[in-house]
């Protein structure tokens, strides 16, 4: 479900390879979690998260998430707030390739790294849960509001918006927009500049501006867990979750 790919100067790629949507189910969260982890210590100086040619990630696999019992789901978002947080404490910078659609988990998981470089085209991008009945956690809101400011985080997450690659280059949520073939090698470019500084000076200051980042999983963390598990098995969500693959079935119909 993961691709890596070897660059030069100890740059990793790491590309989501789970056919059609590249949707985040319990494998894909921790292979992704595993393979981030060890990425410093295989010797890698900078990783790039990207994803399929218009498809970055559609978010959660919520077909393969209703199946789950309790304690399941109860690990699953152990699991993806620990991804998370991995991402936000990485020792090394991190960019991601935004290959195409990225709603929902996919967007999320754009939010916590150390850069956006986004397709331009007629994809989508943004946080749209409440529109399947749930509500944004609140260290990824924190983190949200963190690159977009107080009203383009309400706004944005409130009505479960999806915008383009454009409108999100303009409120701060990425921080490039380029035709698609260029995304890939912009990643590459803004690891390698990053890389040739001086790389104690690098950590040193990478450290000081993503300390308040880390310091949200701390004072967050563990009650957006408790706020996942809560609302899941509520009979709105799941009333809508399930509307929401009766939706996505009938479109493959």
């Amino acid at each position: 479900m993961l691709t890596r790919i070897e660059h030069d100067a100890g740059i990793v790629g790491l590309r989501l390879a789970h056919p059609p949507a590249n949707a985040l189910n319990p494998a894909l969260v921790h292979e992704l979690r595993m393979a981030i982890k060890a990425a410093p210590d295989k010797g890698a100086r900078a990783l790039i998260l990207s994803g399929a040619e218009g498809m970055f990630s559609a978010g959660l696999d919520v077909p393969a998430l209703l199946k789950l019992d309790k304690a399941s789901m109860d690990e699953f978002w152990k699991e993806f707030i620990s991804l998370l947080r991995l991402v936000a404490l990485l020792p090394i910078p991190m960019a991601a390739a935004i290959t195409g659609h990225s709603p929902a988990g996919g967007a999320v998981l754009a939010i916590f790294c150390d850069t956006r470089i986004a397709a331009e085209g007629k994809f989508k991008i943004g946080l749209n849960e409440v529109r399947v009945g749930l509500p944004v956690p609140a260290v990824i809101y924190a983190a949200l509001k963190r690159l977009v400011g107080v009203r383009q985080a309400e706004r944005l997450c409130l009505h479960g918006l999806l915008i383009s690659p454009e409108e999100a280059l303009q409120i701060g949520l990425v921080d490039q927009v380029l035709p698609a073939q260029q995304v890939l090698p912009a990643a590459l470019e803004w690891c390698r500049s990053l890389l040739a500084l001086p790389p104690l000076a690098v950590a040193a200051t990478r450290k000081l501006a993503r300390a308040d980042l880390a310091d949200l999983f701390t004072e967050l963390g563990e009650r957006s867990h408790e706020e996942l598990m809560n609302v899941w098995f509520s009979a709105e969500t799941q009333a809508a979750m399930r509307a929401l693959v009766a939706e996505l079935a009938a479109r493959k119909g």
